[in-house]
């Protein structure tokens, strides 16, 4: 009895000795993770960055040196996301994910765009050839403080915004502009010229896959086959398939023998196969 009581207690150990070693202890973080997502026109900017507090000391000149490369906030480098290129003046900032750089001075700030934007920190190596764009901006002195750092986009207009970084007694503002209007003017004349092929092959067929007016269906899948021609084996298969859902048999398989033709010169045997079988069943009509 006494062996199978020291048993338990061995495996009672060993169980809150194991459950403590995985186990693991949350504290808040100094430099909390921020992200953010900002829309300017019809371009999406996202960061995101580590956000350092001032907790009472000097910042600039002390904590971060002056002139001298930081990764411009706390832990993983800053990033910046744009889904369209944006226009610092003459100079322009091509659409992707860079890392943020600054090199702060007392006078002026340097913001570096770099393209690797893996890094922990400041590259050990720094690659100028990895800056995508360097900018250079005047430092303005603030009366009141900003206790945590801060990224913001500020003064959104349908096609310009500026880019602010505030933290203790500094902030910097690099004013940006987007082709907002020319991406509105080419998204109106698409639409403006009508529904494209393929729109009309994809309404067709989601009709016919879920048994929507079949007439309806069919008129957009003419349209189809019209703009992008008999070789589009996919189309004329769905309109093969739409004649027949109408009744029109003697046209459905009309338009499986097309589609087989067009699947052929393809190498889709997959079609061929669906459409020689469709026809000997539609035969039988």
């Amino acid at each position: 009895m006494k062996t199978i009581y020291f048993s338990l207690i061995i495996i009672l150990f060993q169980a809150v000795f194991t459950a403590n070693i995985h186990s693991q202890v949350e504290t808040p973080q100094l430099s909390p993770v921020c992200e953010f997502k900002q829309t300017v026109g019809l371009t999406e900017i996202t960061f995101s960055y580590s956000r350092p507090s001032k907790r009472d000391r000097i910042v600039f000149g002390n904590v971060v040196p002056y002139d001298k490369m930081w990764r411009f906030g706390a832990n993983k480098n800053s990033t910046i996301t744009i889904s369209e290129e944006i226009y610092f003046g003459q100079d322009t900032l091509p659409k992707g994910t860079y890392a943020m750089f600054v090199k702060p001075g007392k006078e002026s700030w340097e913001l570096n765009f770099y393209s690797d934007f893996s890094n922990w920190g400041t590259p050990e190596k720094w690659d100028d050839t990895k800056v995508v764009l360097k900018l250079k901006t005047p430092v303005i002195v603030l009366d009141t403080p900003v206790e945590t750092m801060e990224i913001s986009i500020e003064n959104i207009g349908t096609a310009s915004a500026t880019l602010g970084i505030s933290w203790d007694q500094v902030q910097v503002v690099y004013p940006f502009n987007l082709k907002t209007q020319k991406q509105v003017v080419e998204n109106i004349k698409k639409v403006m010229t009508g529904p494209s092929a393929s729109d009309y092959y994809r309404s067709a067929k989601y009709y016919l896959n879920e048994g929507l007016n079949p007439e309806q269906a069919l008129d957009w899948i003419n349209k189809a086959v019209a703009l992008r021609g008999e070789s589009a084996y996919w189309m004329t298969r769905v309109q093969a398939e739409l004649f027949a859902k109408n009744g029109n048999y003697s046209q459905a398989i009309q338009a499986a023998k097309l589609s087989i033709t067009a699947a052929t010169k393809a190498g889709n045997e997959n079609y061929v196969k669906m459409n020689e079988d469709s026809i000997k069943q539609w035969s039988k009509k």
